[in-house]
């Protein structure tokens, strides 16, 4: 089999499983607990805690786990937003057309909370308008969330200037950094941005965890009531093996990052060169630079790209047509809509997405099995 598609799922590092095996094991205790297990399972847990802030450039006291990437997104839209409310009268939200839904949905329940929601438009390569987002961001803005890199076609966001436009009008700016972390810097004072989320399980960890990088200074509202765990922001029992794997993944990719992101950028040109010159018409969508060293993602013009995912997954080529979290839709991408392409190119979409275990014989057998996949698809019907 070959695996392309670490943008929907990255399977465990055995190292990331064997940071969190004695936590699934051994010390099993309630770290709020106050004896000796629960102590350890508590320095296990803000050791974790430790260990992602400083990959992410914070203090460990603005690390809040999480399940996953939606929670963190969800935390901090619905959170940020809430508190701005209750302590300014902020009750103005911007976003951008290419979120995930785990930041547009949050977005959309807060107007039914009376909240006024500003959705900024992309270019044709996914980048967000610049004077769009100056035009709707106002002193009554609490919140303007931007992705960092989108998980359908990569594109890198320019949250440096997004950030310019935020900081004069106090304005609290969130990041999804699902996709990006493990490939690009994170580190919140770099981007500008005063909150961040993360997924364990892009990064080679365990489903199910995930954190938001906050600032101590910014308010934060919980979403989740109960014994007030992490410092008050989210409450629930800590699930410590999977926050440890979560940190562990972080940072073992971080590490290798430098050496990764080059070399998986060009095996990612070498498999969009590839399906360029043998697929007549197909487009790269995202930006052709400013993308994820990781992504490499197409459309395919006159080509049934469902009839294709199905030959290549016969074939032992995973790949996806777009966001998993949205695969069971059958509405053209919401994303590839707001950059301009119509629904019928939109469904033709195939995203190949690459991992520390893919190879240059790995791209070299797509491109190889790929005439003979689209043969057998067939033309869109």
């Amino acid at each position: 089999m070959i695996y392309l598609d670490h943008a929907a799922t990255s399977p465990p590092r055995r190292a990331v499983l064997e940071a969190a095996w004695p936590y699934l094991t051994a010390v099993t205790a309630n770290p709020a607990s106050v004896h000796e297990p629960g102590r350890a399972a508590r320095a296990a847990l803000e050791g974790a805690r430790e260990r992602a802030a400083a990959v992410l450039g914070v203090r460990p006291g603005e690390v809040v786990f999480t399940s996953g990437g939606t929670e963190a997104d969800n935390l901090a839209v619905l959170g940020i937003a809430r508190a701005a409310a209750a302590a300014t009268g902020r009750r103005h939200v911007v976003t951008t057309a290419v979120e995930h839904a785990a930041v547009l949905e949050p977005a959309r329940a807060l107007v039914r909370e009376g909240f006024t929601l500003d959705v900024v438009g992309v270019d044709g390569d996914g980048v967000v308008d610049l004077d769009h987002l100056a035009a709707v961001l106002t002193d009554r803005t609490a919140l303007c969330a931007v992705v960092h890199a989108n998980n359908e076609v990569g594109t890198v966001q320019p949250l440096a200037e997004v950030a310019a436009l935020c900081r004069p009008l106090g304005v609290v700016l969130h990041t999804d950094a699902v996709q990006s972390a493990g490939q690009l810097p994170v580190r919140l004072d770099d981007l500008g941005v005063d909150s961040l989320a993360v997924s364990g399980h892009k990064l080679g960890g365990l489903r199910g965890a995930g954190l938001l990088a906050v600032r101590g200074a910014v308010p934060l509202e919980p979403v989740l009531h109960g014994g007030g765990q992490e410092r008050g922001r989210r409450s629930g029992t800590a699930d410590v093996a999977s926050a440890v794997a979560a940190a562990a993944a972080l940072a073992l990719a971080d590490a290798a990052r430098p050496a990764e992101a080059p070399r998986l950028t060009a095996l990612r040109d070498r498999l969009l060169a590839g399906v360029l010159g043998l697929v007549p018409g197909a487009r790269v969508t995202g930006h052709r630079t400013q993308r994820l060293p990781n992504s490499a993602s197409v459309v395919l013009p006159g080509v049934g790209g469902e009839l294709v995912l199905a030959e290549l997954d016969a074939a032992g080529v995973v790949c996806s047509s777009g966001s998993a979290c949205s695969a069971e839709s059958e509405d053209a991408s919401h994303v590839l809509t707001a950059m301009g392409l119509d629904a019928d190119l939109a469904r033709t979409a195939l995203r190949f997405s690459l991992g520390p275990e893919t190879t240059a014989d790995d791209v070299d057998a797509v491109l190889a099995l790929l005439p003979g996949v689209l043969a057998a698809a067939g033309p869109v019907r």
